[in-house]
């Protein structure tokens, strides 16, 4: 999958960084990034299934961010492309 048929969505469901979900989303299968009203009518438990159906690849908090960031496997000032890198090494995409 080419980083051109990607997208870094930012999902928030209210003001701390545990509300905040960064997605990267398969535009293939949503072309214009997932529905955020959709997603917020979701029952909590298929609220997973629902992302993943929606197109979203990787789903992170904004404390999971921040992590990956302090660590070093994330790029602050470039989250799309560190996100699209981080989900080729864990073979979540595929390229090729």
């Amino acid at each position: 999958m080419n980083k051109k048929k990607t997208t870094l969505q930012l999902i928030e469901f209210g003001e701390q960084p545990e509300d905040k979900f960064y997605c990267l989303v398969d535009l293939n299968i949503s072309p214009d990034g997932m529905d955020v009203e959709k997603l917020k009518l979701t029952d909590p438990r298929n609220f997973d299934l629902e992302f993943r159906e929606s197109g979203c690849l990787m789903m992170f908090t904004g404390d999971e961010i921040e992590e990956l960031i302090s660590r070093g496997d994330l790029d602050e000032n470039n989250l799309h492309d560190s996100l699209y890198d981080l989900a080729i090494k864990e073979g979540v995409i595929k390229t090729g």
